[in-house]
Parts: structure tokens; C-alpha cells; sequence
């Protein structure tokens, strides 16, 4: 079934008047907020152990969890429409391919997560004077596992939707990650480092969203201060037409430790 916005086309009857019509749909947008709740670890800098002579001369955060010092902000939390079994099925949106690009720079790859739909193009650029590996862990696609030499670009199109954040690695700087999202849809979106998201162009009424992050289990958490369960870290919201926010979620510190490895 294929979503397309309704008009209403006012025909004038005399003469050539031209046609007028209204948009009579609406979309939703959809803001949250994700928090720590308590002390964020401290992850050290990142000390590489190949290429040192380039990548030893930049600063490499750990980026498996990015936490704003201030307001605990969590960033790169994966927020989207869960279309899937245990979704709800929404009206697809008739839209065009893009080519969406992450890039190899400062022995990083940034940014740290991308989201593509059914059809797009992702595109990972090379822009380091060393040689990395772009090494795309799908599941529902296909892709070659390549070095990438300065400046050569790697371009895979997408024809499947992936079942989770596919990983893309770099081989030879084991540090290096990134994370690819591919729906059916373009209803997605990642945190930033004040821990704020929105997903706009949402169609009103009931929708199933999944949240994600890739060094803890969005399963207990903290919603506008009461403590909610989110059964495979999914959860429902009724969207109306206009602006919708759902307020501050909170994540207990604790559930970062174990993929983390700290306080061991």
C-alpha cells in the first residue's frame, strides 16, 4: 500500500482558471531526549597501535559510548520506526534514492551512524593518508570487504532492508566503527551529544518505535522519571498531527558496565 498525500482539487468551471489544491494529510515529528542517569564512565582516549605515525597524531575518543560531561546527554542512541513483526505497519512514502556517505577521516569513521532506506546508496569515503579496510557486516545485502587507498571511494546500494544496525569496520584499525540502520523507511534517527532527537514526517496515530545502543540494552529505563520496562527495547507512542515530545529517558549507568567491561 503505497502512502501518498490526499488532495482536494478545487475545479473553477468558467473559463481556463487554473487548479487549486490543498493538502488535507499531516504529519507527526517526534522529539526525545536521552539521559545517563549517574556517573558515566571514564573511557580513555584511544592509543593506536598501527599507522602511529598518522593516526597517532589524532585524538580518538572511545566512542562506544559518548556522554556530555554536563548534562549526561547520551549520544548515537538509534531511535526508529519498528515496521517489523513486532511493529506496526505503517504507510510507505513514495521518495527518492540518495547516496548517504561515511567517512574514513582522522582514523575514525564519522559519523558514527547512518541511516539509509531500501534502494539508497551508502558511499564510504576515504579521506586519511593511510590505507583502511571498509568491512560491512550485512546480513540481507551483499558487499565486498576492501581496502580502501587514500581518496578511493567504496559504493554499495542497498536492495534489503537489514533485521539490525549493520557494524562497518575497519580491519586493519580495530578501533574504527561505525554503524549502517537500513529500513524500509526513513523514519530514524540518532541521537545528538545533548542525548536530542527528532524524527519528523511521521504519519499520526499509534507507532511502534525501537531504540538502541550499541554498549547497552535499552530494556529498563527511566521515562520522565518513572521507571518503564521497554520489552525488546520497543515501546508505543500515539503520535498526533504537530509536534510531539515524549520527554527525558533516562539510562541507569549500570547498564552500560558489562559491554563495557567497566567496573570489573
Amino acid at each position: 500500500m503505497i502512502f501518498r498525500a490526499l488532495f482536494v482539487c478545487i475545479v473553477l468551471l468558467s473559463g481556463f482558471t487554473p487548479v487549486t489544491c490543498l493538502a488535507q494529510s499531516q504529519t507527526a515529528t517526534l522529539r526525545v531526549r536521552f539521559k545517563l542517569k549517574g556517573d558515566p564512565p571514564k573511557l580513555p582516549w584511544i592509543e593506536p597501535d598501527r599507522d602511529k605515525a598518522f593516526c597517532g597524531q589524532r585524538k580518538i575518543p572511545d566512542e562506544r559510548l559518548l556522554v556530555d560531561q554536563e548534562n549526561h546527554g547520551i549520544a548515537n542512541v538509534i531511535l526508529y520506526a519498528d515496521t517489523g513483526r513486532r511493529g506496526t505497519p505503517l504507510p510507505e512514502v513514495d521518495r527518492e534514492a540518495k547516496t548517504v556517505v561515511i567517512s574514513q577521516t582522522d582514523c575514525r569513521y564519522q559519523p558514527r551512524v547512518v541511516f539509509l532506506a531500501v534502494g539508497d546508496t551508502l558511499k564510504v569515503a576515504s579521506h586519511d593518508d593511510v590505507t583502511h579496510n571498509a568491512n560491512l557486516q550485512l546480513v540481507a545485502n551483499s558487499a565486498p570487504s576492501v581496502q580502501s587507498p587514500p581518496g578511493t571511494p567504496l559504493a554499495v546500494k542497498l536492495a534489503r532492508a537489514e533485521p539490525a544496525p549493520i557494524p562497518i569496520r575497519c580491519n586493519i584499525h580495530p578501533w574504527m566503527m561505525g554503524y549502517a540502520v537500513i529500513l524500509e523507511h526513513r523514519y530514524a534517527a540518532a541521537s545528538d551529544r545533548d542525548g536530542v532527537l527528532e524524527i519528523k514526517g511521521l504519519p499520526p496515530g499509534e507507532v511502534t518505535f525501537r531504540a538502541l545502543h550499541e554498549s547497552a540494552p535499552l530494556t529498563a529505563v527511566i521515562l520522565n522519571g518513572e521507571l518503564t520496562a521497554w520489552s525488546g527495547a520497543r515501546f508505543q507512542v500515539t503520535l498526533k498531527p504537530g509536534f510531539n515530545d515524549i520527554g527525558v529517558v533516562e539510562v541507569p549507568a549500570k547498564a552500560f558496565e558489562e559491554r563495557l567491561s567497566v567496573g570489573k
